[in-house]
C-alpha cells in the first residue's frame, strides 16, 4: 500500500472479533497502517490471525496481527515496542479490550470482579503508561476510548460488574483527556449502545463462580434473565448493525487535530445515554470554566 500524508499509525485492543476487528479492517481500508492487538496468536486465535492476513493480501490494506495481552505489562510493552521499531511513529491507540459477564451482581467473587476490572480498566493504563511517552514525544496523538452506553443511559441488571468497570474506564477516559491534552493529544470517546448481534459479548459473556449462590436468584428472576438479551435485541431497529461502530471510529480518526468531537454517540435502541451525556459533557465544561481551566478543554467538550 502506498503512504498518504493523512495515514496513521493505528493500534487497537482486543480485536479477535466485534467491534475492534471490524475497526481494524475498516481502518486499513481507510488508508491507515493498522495493528491488530490480540492475545495468544499462535493458539486460540491463529485462525484470526490468518483471517487478517488473508484480508490484508485481498484487499491491498496493511493490517498486522499483534500479540498484546493487555493484562501483561511485558506484553504490552513488546507490543509498543515493536510498532514504534517498525513505524517510528505511533499516532492513534484505539481502548476496545472488554470482557462482559451475565448473572446476580452477589454470586460473583471478588476475584471476578477484580478479573473484570483487570482486562476493562486497568489494561488501558498498561497500554497507556507505554504508548503515551512516544505521543508526547511526537507532540501528537489521539486516544480512542470504546465506551458503553451503560455509563450513564438506561440499562438492565445482571451485568452490573461490567457495567461497573466501563464506568471506571469512562471516568479514567475524561481525566486523562484534560491531563494530556496539552501535548497535543487528542481524546474520543466512542459510545456504542446494546449490540446484541455482530460481537461476542453474550456468546462468550462470564458467569458466576457462586453457582450456589447464582441458583438462589432462579426462582425470583429466572425466567426475567433469560428473556433479557432477546427484549434488547426487540428494540433495536432494523437495518443497523454493529459495523457502524467501526464507521464512527473510523470517521474520527480522519477528522482533524484538536477538531474531533470529544464524545460520540452510536446507539441505535436509544437507551438515553445521549442525553446524559450531553448535561453532563456540559457540567463538566462549564465548571473546568468556573475554576479556570478552561485551557485543558478541547474545542468540541460539548454539545
Amino acid at each position: 500500500m502506498t503512504a498518504t500524508p493523512d495515514r496513521k499509525v493505528v493500534v487497537i485492543t482486543g480485536t479477535s472479533s466485534g467491534i475492534g476487528n471490524l475497526a481494524a479492517r475498516t481502518l486499513a481500508r481507510a488508508g491507515h497502517t493498522v495493528y491488530a492487538g490480540m492475545r495468544a496468536t499462535t493458539g486460540r486465535n491463529a485462525a484470526h490471525v490468518a483471517d487478517l492476513a488473508a484480508f490484508s493480501e485481498d484487499e491491498k490494506a496493511d493490517v498486522r496481527a499483534l500479540e498484546m495481552d493487555v493484562q501483561d505489562d511485558e506484553s504490552v510493552r513488546q507490543a509498543i515496542a515493536r510498532i514504534v521499531s517498525e513505524q517510528g511513529r505511533l499516532d492513534v491507540v484505539v481502548h476496545n479490550a472488554g470482557h462482559m459477564v451475565l448473572g446476580p451482581a452477589e454470586a460473583f467473587t471478588t476475584e471476578q470482579l477484580a478479573d473484570l476490572y483487570d482486562v476493562n480498566v486497568l489494561s488501558t493504563q498498561r497500554v497507556n503508561r507505554h504508548a503515551l511517552p512516544i505521543m508526547r514525544s511526537q507532540g501528537s496523538g489521539l486516544l480512542v476510548w470504546v465506551a458503553s452506553s451503560s455509563t450513564r443511559g438506561g440499562h438492565p441488571p445482571f451485568l452490573a460488574p461490567y457495567f461497573a468497570a466501563k464506568a471506571a474506564m469512562d471516568a479514567l477516559a475524561e481525566s486523562y483527556a484534560a491531563e494530556v491534552v496539552k501535548f497535543g493529544i487528542d481524546t474520543v470517546i466512542v459510545v456504542p449502545g446494546a449490540y446484541t448481534s455482530g460481537t461476542n459479548h453474550f456468546l462468550h459473556a462470564g458467569t458466576p463462580a457462586d453457582t450456589e449462590r447464582a441458583a438462589q436468584y432462579d426462582a425470583a428472576y429466572g425466567a426475567l434473565r433469560d428473556t433479557m438479551e432477546q427484549a434488547l435485541a426487540d428494540i433495536f431497529p432494523e437495518g443497523r448493525a454493529v459495523d457502524d461502530v467501526a464507521t464512527e471510529i473510523a470517521r474520527v480518526i480522519d477528522l482533524p487535530a484538536g477538531r474531533r468531537p470529544f464524545r460520540v454517540h452510536v446507539d441505535p435502541s436509544k437507551d438515553g445515554s445521549e442525553v446524559v451525556s450531553a448535561v453532563n459533557d456540559r457540567i463538566r465544561a462549564e465548571f473546568y470554566h468556573r475554576i479556570g481551566i478552561q485551557e485543558l478543554l478541547p474545542e468540541q467538550a460539548s454539545l
